[in-house]
């Protein structure tokens, strides 16, 4: 059952039951009486769709509570009814916050009836989801001739791979320190995702991120599924690709699909563009398949270091030993001091994209979007451009909020796919497939060939969350054996590299 926007179930949600706001399904006018459930509450103002209004009357000082934890202080007094937002509500981080560890929590409860799925077992026994021919540069100087090889292969190889694809980047040369590392780092983990039937590298010759260095480094790769080669070093680059990618199709038409359990299988969670309902349906669902999918053995990737602040140490109640808890902390102290060696404001977020949209305050912001993480037990944390280990667990990976940058590291990390919530859309895509899901039904309606799945259905018809989450989990599998997501389809493929260093 489905809905149209203009006919929703519900006029507002509440989400907590401690919470002393709700949110405005659509725009709201000045005199509407809120169902018998809200206490026949009279709106005292028009209320914009997303938006917060207040369920008790709050004086200047109080907390604000969404998502039953707190997401800022009343900087007014706010009459029951009234419309909550920049106005009146403000963050009451300040960068001299402490953490805490308590315990080791409570694991899920594992499920039995393990799901499967088609896909590529390789060497390491890892298993990849595609079997695509991945060219990646050493250097930006090179980009026009892995794009050019790239086109080429598409006509005089087609169908030998199930996509050819170009992962450039303007990065490689005159870097120094932890930007030569960054660089090297990630493309040397991009190289190693199991999506990658086989790689083919191209350097120059007199780049910094020297060709030998950055191959001395990949170890965990099939030999007879990578070729690489300096540009400067040969007569003819683009013909010299050619045979190379030639010799690795040799070697990749061996390779088959087999069913293999959803343990395998690992998924990277990212938002962006968040509306005011994208904590309250798309990262809710998203929160719902890494407990799933954890719950099977497999793995699950979480990221976007910022996002976190404000609701780091619900993420730190959730470490499965001191240890992890530990390495959480460092997680989010090394990028506040990003923040602070840059001279830059901690807590200068959200958007303002995401202001429009409802969103007030980091905190705000920070809870909903780590509901991606559902409640699943962390047990690793890695640093950018890392790899996470395999099997059963949520990782912690360290990256930026942008959505080219972190989405890249999910891919180098080892996702498969990438689960990417958001309530304003984008049509960017990624190594991986990215599974685009619309927190309301308007963006999915209106941008069908960017959206994947439509989360806003909970909105909109009776389909309640964990509904919802079936559904996507099954769609999920289909992508997992071969569905191509609408960021193939439409060939939108792209990485970006974290910049934070000097250039020569």
């Amino acid at each position: 059952m489905k809905n149209s926007e203009t006919n929703l179930l519900r006029q507002v949600i509440k989400v907590h039951h401690d919470d002393n706001v709700a949110v405005a399904i659509s725009t709201l006018t000045e005199g509407t009486t809120l169902p018998e459930e809200y206490g026949n509450i009279t709106l005292s103002q028009e209320i914009p769709k997303g938006h917060k209004l207040a369920l008790k009357n709050l004086v200047k000082g109080d907390d604000v509570i969404k998502y039953g934890f707190v997401i800022g202080q009343a900087t007014a007094d706010i009459n029951v009814g009234s419309h909550i937002h920049s106005h009146n509500l403000s963050t009451k981080l300040n960068g001299s916050e402490t953490y805490h560890y308590d315990q080791e929590p409570a694991p899920l409860v594992d499920k039995t009836d393990m799901p499967t799925f088609m896909g590529y077992v390789r060497k390491n026994g890892n298993v990849g989801i595609r079997n695509d021919l991945w060219i990646i540069n050493t250097v930006g100087c090179v980009n026009q001739s892995a794009k050019r090889i790239t086109d080429l292969c598409k006509k005089q190889f087609a169908g030998r791979a199930d996509e050819f694809v170009a992962l450039t980047h303007p990065f490689g040369c005159s870097q120094l320190g932890d930007d030569l590392s960054n660089t090297r780092n990630l493309l040397s983990s991009l190289m190693q995702n199991p999506n990658a039937g086989g790689v083919l590298v191209i350097g120059l010759g007199c780049e910094n991120n020297q060709l030998s260095t950055l191959m001395s480094e990949t170890k965990d790769i099939d030999t007879k599924k990578v070729r690489y080669f300096n540009s400067q070093e040969v007569d003819n680059e683009i013909e010299v690709g050619l045979e190379y990618v030639e010799e690795l199709l040799n070697e990749m038409d061996n390779d088959v699909r087999t069913e293999v359990p959803v343990s395998k299988l690992t998924l990277g969670m990212k938002c962006g563009g968040s509306d005011g309902f994208s904590g309250l349906t798309a990262n809710p669902v998203v929160g719902r398949i890494t407990d799933m999918l954890t719950q099977y053995g497999g793995r699950v990737i979480l990221t976007e270091t910022p996002e976190m602040f404000g609701a780091e140490q619900v993420l730190m109640d959730r470490a499965c030993n001191k240890e992890i808890y530990t390495e959480i902390v460092d997680l989010v102290q090394e990028f506040k001091d990003y923040f602070i060696r840059n001279n830059q404001p901690i807590y200068e977020n959200p958007s303002p994209g995401n202001k429009a949209g409802g969103l007030t305050t980091l905190e705000e912001k920070s809870l909903g979007a780590i509901q991606k993480g559902g409640k699943a037990i962390i047990n690793e944390v890695i640093g950018y451009g890392k790899k996470a280990s395999t099997g059963k667990g949520l990782t912690l990976l360290q990256a930026p909020g942008n959505d080219a940058v972190s989405s890249t590291a999910l891919s180098a990390a080892g996702a498969n796919i990438i689960l990417f919530t958001t309530g304003r859309g984008t049509p960017l895509g990624f190594p991986v497939p990215t599974v685009k899901i619309s927190s309301n039904t308007d963006l999915a309606t209106r941008k069908k060939h960017w959206i994947d799945f439509d989360s806003g259905q909970i909105l909109t018809s009776d389909i309640s969350i964990d509904e919802s989450a079936e559904q996507l989990f099954t769609y999920l599998l289909e992508v997992a054996s071969g569905k191509k997501t609408n960021n193939e389809i439409n060939d939108n493929r792209e990485i970006s590299i974290w910049k934070n260093g000097v250039t020569l």
